[in-house]
């Protein structure tokens, strides 16, 4: 079966990866700098290239040799530029040299030829000022050959059935001659959008978490992010994301996984006067002292941040509280509660695993976004019969020099390593060493052909 192929710009850990796979794609690369995230990437997407290399400069041709696409036609390049140079709640401003990396992106879809591009990024560009920075990415895209649909629109993942308030702006666009994909419609419509977060249509922060045992009964999980575990009934929505329903799947290759397993959950230990403040907030509220969010059990989260990374001090965003238990999420909680599936997994600790998913498109709003992309082209998605074995394990423990090493890259300059044991370093870099051996098609990528 020939799938339409796309390839994933500012990677990530992989959630417009994730999206794309299930409408149907078949993403043959993945563009990521970050080497944790490449690992993780990796881990969940075995046959997927990952290039460990920044854009700039990277070309089109570089891509397809590291894909092993040949001279192939290149569906759809999607992808989301960093954003913190006009995020809403950063410092805002349009000379940025962060923001040149949207030129690049442009150049990249260029290169390839690519029939269509799925450009994503904070809403923070469309207000104020920076609607001219809006306006010149737009221009870039038309002189290079592509018309954009107009007029843009920011979605809110909360329309396309996942729980938590999160909005996005999407520009779609095509090579002149194709077809511009369309805006998704909207799956679950609010009667009043200043009452979305509390009266949702869709999912609920309960449907999301009511049926994941609580990691703090787990003494495991304050030396490891995974144990064995019984989990309660699911709600329909927990039911797909545990692969229980017939459809959970979608379009996507299914993945060899332990359900019995518990993932991503590593504890966090709260003093007890932290528990009483949290136990004390209301569900939908700020708890005033550490300024969290405690999540209601029947509305929606608030956005789920990344924090920074290593480069600019590494700072946690805050974790939101639990609803139910008097502590923060876990990762996997927060997975839940952003639409990735219970086989997907994250570093094992929790800054890297939150920030994976705080600079991460909602899998289900990705899904509905590459389903009109493919309607678009004129393809037809069809059912994978493909059964994937996740990647090894161990890439999901390395820290930024293990990664570094792995992947044959310079380590980037941080300000802090988030790890810390020398019994677990030993052991991670025997691991790591071991990795860096298995053999790669070029010095720059690691890939598993496809079958």
């Amino acid at each position: 079966m020939s799938r339409p192929i796309a390839i994933d710009l500012f990677a990530g850990a992989g959630g417009m990866s994730l999206g794309f796979e299930q409408a149907g794609f078949d993403v043959r690369a993945a563009v990521e700098i970050d080497p944790i995230h490449c690992a993780v990437h990796k881990f969940n997407f075995p046959d997927c290239a990952v290039i460990p290399k920044s854009v700039s400069g990277l070309s089109g041709h570089e891509i397809r040799e590291a894909a092993g696409i040949g001279n192939a036609p290149v569906d759809v390049v999607f992808g989301g530029p960093p954003c913190q140079g006009f995020s809403l709640i950063g410092h805002r401003s349009i000379d940025d040299p962060r923001n040149r990396l949207v030129l690049e992106f442009v150049r990249i879809v260029r290169e390839l030829d690519a029939r269509a591009f799925v450009f994503e990024n904070v809403k923070g560009i469309t207000v104020g000022k920076q609607k001219l920075f809006l306006a010149e990415i737009i221009e870039s895209f038309q002189r290079a050959g592509y018309a954009v649909r107009t007029a843009w629109k920011v979605l809110n993942a909360a329309d396309y059935g996942v729980p938590q308030h999160r909005e996005r702006l999407i520009l779609l666009g095509a090579r002149r001659g194709e077809r511009i994909p369309e805006y998704p419609e909207l799956l679950t419509v609010p009667a009043d959008d200043k009452k979305r977060r509390s009266n949702p249509r869709g999912p609920t922060c309960q449907d999301a978490l009511h049926d994941l045992p609580d990691a703090d009964n787990f003494a495991a999980l304050l030396a490891s992010d995974e144990t064995a575990a019984t989990f309660g009934k699911p709600s329909s929505y927990a039911a797909e994301l545990r692969c229980l329903s017939n459809d959970a799947w979608h379009y996507g290759h299914m993945r060899r996984w332990d359900p019995s397993l518990l993932t991503s959950s590593a504890r966090t230990e709260h003093t007890e006067i932290s528990r009483r403040r949290f136990a004390e907030t209301q569900g939908g509220s700020v708890e005033p002292i550490s300024r969290f969010y405690k999540l209601a059990a029947s509305g929606l989260s608030n956005t789920l941040r990344a924090g920074t990374d290593g480069a600019r001090g590494a700072f946690t965003s805050p974790r939101p509280i639990h609803y139910r238990y008097p502590r923060c999420v876990t990762v996997r909680e927060m997975a839940r509660l952003h639409g990735f599936p219970d086989w997907f997994r994250f570093h094992v600790t929790k800054w890297h695993g939150a920030r994976q998913i705080g600079n991460s498109v909602p899998p289900p709003l990705a899904r509905a976004i590459a389903y009109e992309v493919m309607k678009a082209l004129g393809h037809r998605a069809e059912r994978s019969q493909r059964l994937l074995d996740l990647g090894d394990p161990s890439l999901l423990r390395l820290d930024m020099s293990e990664a570094s090493e792995l992947f044959q890259v310079e380590k980037p300059s941080t300000r802090r390593d988030r790890k810390s044991g020398a019994k677990k370093r030993k052991q991670h870099e025997t691991e790591a060493a071991r990795l860096a051996e298995e053999p790669r098609a070029a010095p720059f990528y690691i890939r598993t052909p496809a079958q």
